[in-house]
């Protein structure tokens, strides 16, 4: 349980760090296309999806990855937006707890998945924008790839 409490930290920690100065439809398009580039130098099979405002800026589906891969997406995407925190954070909070995001919380699980991959776009002194999501890697993975990239991404825009 301790080192389920410190990865929600860490979690928490780059969230707090993932903060960018602004964000708009040129950016969604420059921080997929980053995307891309990374998992194609890594040869990774994920789809990738960028929103703001609820509205999708920017999808890839690379070699190797299925249909069912947007459908995971929507699924991690609707848990950022409900709750502004990445969904592999709220599903780490969930386990801490011994709980699931179901009817308890009032939703459907076939909609909602807290697994890695959907990152909240946070705007300083503005809050949560849009999302960021990759499907295709297992969780944990999924969500160190976003984290890496918006990372090196906001390094470029700073």
């Amino acid at each position: 349980m301790a080192d389920l409490q410190e990865l929600i930290g860490e979690l928490e920690a780059q969230e707090a760090r993932l903060v960018l100065g602004r964000f708009d439809n040129d950016d969604a398009w420059a921080l997929g296309c980053l995307l891309v580039e990374v998992a194609k130098e890594r040869g990774l099979a994920i789809t990738i999806d960028v929103r703001r405002g609820g509205q999708q800026l920017f999808h890839a589906a690379l070699p190797g990855t299925a249909p069912d891969n947007d459908r995971w997406i929507e699924r991690k995407i609707r848990v950022v937006e409900r709750l502004h925190a990445s969904s592999y954070l709220v599903g780490r909070r969930l386990a801490a707890k011994g709980a699931a995001f179901d009817a308890g919380y009032g939703v459907d699980p076939a909609d909602y998945a807290t697994h890695g991959g959907a990152f909240p776009i946070r705007v300083q002194n503005v809050g949560v924008v849009g999302v960021v999501t990759v499907s295709g890697l297992p969780q944990a993975d999924d969500h160190a790839l976003v984290v890496e990239v918006l990372g090196r991404f906001l390094e470029r825009v700073s």
